[in-house]
């Protein structure tokens, strides 16, 4: 269950992992990133738990910051953990390089204007729950052997979600 209290800390978390990935790109091209596969695969790590802490925001968060494309960076997060051999460097290095910069300067944007307290006092929204239904829905008929554009036909939920039960 995503709460609002946790927004912060996951926020914080997109903020030391870029911090990690500029600081391991730094001072590498593509190819000599490539050809040095410790530093490739710690920046290919630190990019997924970037993509985890945001898969872990609240729908709330996100959809109050639409300015930030949080899908997009999920999917990321889901080539990196789920297809992980068809990783493709160039992207890879263009997300350290470019993309996670600005998604460090948006968050720390995002943790100085919104007042926490206020955050976490919001009770979640009827929307919220119904989606947390649709999960628990969806993963027992995952468990019982539906298919999974069965189930997202049926909870709504995309076939990522679906993947990830």
């Amino acid at each position: 269950m995503r709460e609002r209290a946790r927004d912060k800390g996951r926020l914080e978390d997109i903020i030391e992992y870029s911090n990690n990935v500029t600081v391991l790109i730094q001072g590498y091209s593509l190819e000599t990133l490539v050809a040095d596969k410790r530093t490739y695969y710690s920046v290919m790590k630190n990019v997924e738990i970037v993509g985890e802490a945001v898969y872990k925001l609240t729908k709330a968060f996100k959809d109050s910051h639409p300015k930030t494309p949080w899908k997009i960076i999920q999917g990321m997060r889901h080539i990196l953990v789920h297809d992980y051999a068809n990783v493709v460097s160039e992207t890879l290095y263009d997300t350290a390089v470019n993309s996670i910069p600005e998604l460090r300067k948006q968050v720390e944007k995002y943790l100085a204007e919104t007042d926490w307290d206020k955050w976490v006092a919001i009770p979640d929204d009827y929307v919220e729950s119904v989606e947390n239904e649709m999960f628990k829905i969806a993963s027992r008929m995952k468990e019982r052997g539906y298919a999974v554009d069965e189930i997202c036909g049926i909870t709504g939920l995309s076939k990522d979600d679906v993947d990830d039960l």
